[in-house]
């Protein structure tokens, strides 16, 4: 399982009841300390999430874009939702893992594959320089792996580097997702594969 639309809609509710249920729960004060959210007016935090800021109601879960009317994709609200709930306070390692290295991460590598790496490869691997430009435009930065890459803070204590090599008339492009270290303290590793796809996919469709 590597996608929030592989499990049941009962399932799903549930996931997102018990997440608001736990955020509930939290002070503020807690929720800023383990996640690197800003308090907002009372009963409200701001969080960054792909370079965007989001108020987010502590007792009821409710979460909109700061001074949009916008509704926010169901997938992105548990992605935040569980970011906040499960947050521990990790700083970064400055030390990369994969995703097989996350608890849980082994058992889903292909599908890891299938839905992240394999995207990119087909959308950048040939034009590997187009993916800074894009990234750059969700707050991602140039990083010095591979031939290119670009690291984006998906969340204030979230860190995933795309990384390409690029390819000749003898070897395929090729490509690969890493990790801060520090992300098992954070998401669980659907949640990453989840957020590495909707990251994905913003590149490609920006491209």
């Amino acid at each position: 399982m590597c996608s929030y639309e592989d499990i049941s809609k009962q399932s799903f509710e549930l996931a997102f009841n018990l997440a608001c249920k736990k955020l509930a729960n939290m002070t503020p004060e807690e929720i800023c300390h383990n996640s690197g959210a800003s308090s907002a007016v009372q009963d409200k935090v701001m969080i960054d999430y792909l370079n965007r800021p989001y108020v987010v109601t502590i007792s009821t879960g409710e979460i909109s874009p700061e001074n949009e009317e916008e509704t926010v994709p169901v997938k992105d609200q548990i992605l935040i939702l569980h970011y906040l709930t499960q947050a521990k306070g990790k700083p970064f390692t400055d030390k990369l893992i994969t995703y097989g290295q996350i608890e849980g991460g082994k058992f889903y590598i292909p599908a890891f594959i299938q839905r992240n790496i394999q995207p990119l490869l087909k959308c950048f691997g040939h034009r590997p320089e187009l993916l800074l430009e894009v990234g750059r435009k969700i707050g991602g930065i140039s990083a010095a792996y591979g031939d290119v890459a670009v690291r984006i803070d998906a969340f204030p204590r979230v860190r995933i580097f795309f990384i390409l090599w690029k390819g000749d008339d003898e070897v395929s492009p090729n490509g690969t997702i890493l990790f801060d270290g520090n992300i098992p303290d954070y998401l669980s590793s659907e949640d990453v594969c989840v957020l590495t796809e909707t990251i994905v996919w913003k590149l490609v469709r920006m491209a």
